[in-house]
């Protein structure tokens, strides 16, 4: 009995892989003769007979078949099956949707292809799909959706409108139409509700589509709503699972133990500060300075997160999946739990902290002449804030602040001495000095945005910012140098057609430029000087920032066009950053002694993945960021309808111009608007009307007029002032 037992047991086993590879050869039979017959479908039927699918195979070829459909190796056409590659087929990813077109990503090269709306077949973000080219009106490639062979079960955001006595649904990704509602939703809605809503039933177009609604985020006239769907359709997580929680509790609680100070350089007798803005909590760098006849000793020490969060934990799978905190208005959605990030890792002052310090020497002109990196225990004596150090320089600071800064009031002034060596050093190495209009949103207690001001820097900040890109270009420099395994932020020279546009516009503004054959760093520093205090200042500022390559994490140290440098990493804000996160593991090992090839072997595959992750959800973050400041915008002008605005136009569209208000506000005029001419773009900077001459070009002061806002969209329109 127990013979059989066991030979019924082996024959079960045995059972599983056969079929596996009946399969297989089922797999390779059916591709092979295809293949033969080229663009000519055969039936199922007969490609069953020419794989010789007799009585106890049949169920084993169709599974193979299927299995090739869902691949999207093979499609079924009406007279029969067919190898997609003979017919110019490829499988794609459809990546994003919006209103009237669509992104696919193509599986087997690299490479996004533009859908036209009419040609996306009702696919939706995440379905895998069959795609052909078709003929492109841009230069850009351009693609069908012909089949989609796998479906996503996406959930959508939208707002809920009432029509004709019915609720529909509004996308906002993929339709201008109405989507029908199942009766099946779980929960309560009303007209101009921002909500979550899932496919309940597919059609073959967008608007065929029925959805369920499954969450309510609230009116869609209040930007906080729609900031919270904004997050969702980005898959922007603002709750971690209860696993990283738990973990986060369990090192917080349990705190820095005896043991953990060994090993570590001890710096608690030295002076060491934070600086950061009022409202911080996640306090992940602090400095530490000294003056002496040759130069100043800089310290850089930031929160030591590799300590806590280890390979492979919960915390760090979800710290790569996240891969950085997002800001926007006045919240945030940390890579870490605030158990850590405002917790044991925040540098607050008068507390024992674990730190990773960087060590840096530095001559009276500035230069770098060494660095060492160790693990370290400070404590911070103060709090700073850029507000009150900025008031200590400029000689407006209280005594109240002074007292506040008693410990480190000299330090400031070293720092400042320091600072302005290296803003000078940074110029002189034609680091082109690009500015940027950031906003400052005010919320009331209502969570309502009442106020936008532009985002001013002070000294203080400007000091903060070099001595980390000192601590930054120090961690890289000795990766490189060891040529181990790094993720290194790098930032490219600007595409040839980018420059090659650079040129073009700067002729037709009548711009003298520097004569180059490949472009470096200070010839786009030259450019923006020669312009700085002229009229054209804005424009030209914008046309350059427009040349640049996008920075990027990357494992090869290629180096940073923008900041001219060789060697640039991040290193300075492990609690928020996961590069960062990941070069302290790295450099930990360093200092622990361990040798190049030990490093490479443990890292290699590691900071490639990293490097991918942290630069797909960087973009991410900025789209986040990006389109919830929109909303909030647009909340705030909703009170300003009617008013008149002086405005400069920062782009021109072949739809009109958009422009920036003081505040750093933007719109769009629409060309409809405009005095009655026929308006037409240079493909460049300016729109010029047919019969008047008018001409709008980007730089261009103009006074508008608020005539309608948005907050669903974050969309605000402008009108010229009469």
């Amino acid at each position: 009995m127990a013979k059989k037992k066991d030979s019924k047991s082996n024959s079960s086993k045995k059972s599983t892989p056969n079929k596996k590879a009946s399969i297989r050869n089922f797999k390779n039979k059916i591709l092979v003769f295809l293949n033969k017959n080229g663009k000519k479908p055969i039936p199922k039927k007969e490609l069953a007979s020419k794989c010789k699918a007799d009585r106890d195979g049949k169920d084993k070829f169709y599974i193979a078949l299927e299995e090739l459909l869902q691949d999207g190796l093979i499609m079924e056409k009406k007279k029969g099956i067919v190898l997609t590659a003979r017919l110019g087929y490829f499988s794609c990813e459809v990546k994003r949707l919006n209103r009237t077109f669509g992104f696919i990503q193509r599986l087997d090269i690299d490479e996004e292809i533009f859908v036209p709306g009419k040609y996306l077949m009702g696919a939706l973000p995440g379905d895998i799909v069959l795609a052909n080219y078709i003929p492109s009106r841009s230069g850009s490639p351009e693609g069908e959706i012909v089949s989609i062979i796998k479906e996503n079960n996406a959930q959508l955001t939208g707002k809920i409108e009432f029509v004709d006595g019915e609720y529909y649904f509004l996308s906002d990704s993929f339709s201008k139409n109405h989507i029908c509602i199942s009766k099946a939703s779980s929960v309560e809605f009303k007209d101009g509700d921002k909500v979550l809503a899932e496919i309940y039933s597919r059609g073959k177009k967008h608007i065929d589509h029925v959805v369920r609604i499954v969450y309510n985020f609230g009116t869609s006239e209040r930007a906080s709503s729609c900031a919270m769907s904004i997050l969702v359709d980005n898959g922007v997580n603002p709750t971690f699972p209860n696993a990283v929680l738990d973990e986060a509790k369990n090192i917080s609680h349990k705190g820095i133990q005896p043991y953990d100070y060994n090993n570590r350089q001890d710096f608690r007798n030295i002076p060491i500060f934070t600086i950061d803005s009022a409202d911080s909590k996640d306090l992940d760098d602090a400095i530490s300075i000294s003056k002496h006849k040759d130069g100043y000793t800089l310290g850089v020490h930031i929160a030591d997160v590799s300590h806590y969060v280890t390979p492979l934990s919960e915390l760090d799978k979800e710290a790569l999946n996240r891969g950085t905190s997002v800001y926007y208005a006045n919240r945030v959605v940390p890579m870490l739990p605030k158990e850590l990030s405002n917790g044991i890792c925040s540098l607050n002052p008068n507390e024992d902290r674990l730190t990773f310090s960087a060590t840096m020497e530095i001559s009276n002109s500035g230069e770098l002449k060494s660095y060492k990196f160790d693990k370290s225990v400070i404590r911070s004596r103060v709090k700073g804030v850029y507000s009150e150090v900025n008031q200590i320089l400029d000689g407006s600071a209280t005594d109240e602040i002074k007292q506040k800064y008693h410990e480190v009031y000299d330090n400031i002034f070293i720092m400042n001495e320091l600072a302005d060596i290296l803003i000078a050093n940074k110029k002189n190495r034609g680091c082109p000095e690009i500015e940027t209009s950031e906003s400052k949103l005010i919320i009331d207690d209502n969570d309502i945005c009442v106020d936008v001001k532009p985002r001013t820097r002070g000294k203080s900040e400007m000091i903060i910012e070099e001595f980390m890109l000192l601590a930054n270009q120090s961690s890289a420099n000795l990766a490189r140098k060891m040529n181990i395994p790094f993720v290194y932020r790098v930032h490219e020279v600007p595409p040839i057609e980018k420059v090659d546009r650079l040129k073009e516009c700067l002729l037709k503004l009548n711009v003298e430029y520097p004569q180059f054959s490949e472009i470096k760093p200070s010839h786009m520093a030259e450019i923006l000087k020669s312009a700085k205090g002229t009229d054209k200042f804005e424009l030209i500022n914008n046309i350059v920032l427009r040349s640049m390559a996008k920075a990027k994490y990357d494992k090869t140290p290629i180096g940073h066009f923008g900041l001219a440098l060789k060697d640039y990493a991040h290193f300075t804000s492990p609690i928020r950053r996961y590069p960062d996160l990941a070069i302290h593991r790295i450099l930990s090992d360093v200092v622990q002694g361990y040798d190049q090839k030990y490093i490479t072997k443990r890292y290699e595959s590691f900071v490639q993945n990293a490097s991918e992750q942290s630069s797909k959800m960087e973009l991410v973050a900025m789209n986040v960021e990006r389109s919830c400041e929109d909303c909030y915008k647009a909340e705030y002008m909703k009170s300003h309808v009617g008013e008149t605005f002086d405005a400069i136009i920062t782009s021109v569209t072949d739809f009109g111009f958009y422009v920036e208000l003081p505040n750093t506000v933007e719109g769009l005029v629409h060309i409809n608007t405009l005095p009655e001419d026929v308006y037409e773009s240079d493909g460049m900077f300016s729109i010029i009307g047919e019969f008047t001459k008018r001409m709008f070009t980007a730089g261009d002061k103009v006074s508008v007029i608020c005539t309608k806002t948005d907050v669903n969209s974050g969309n605000i329109d402008f009108e010229l002032s009469k």
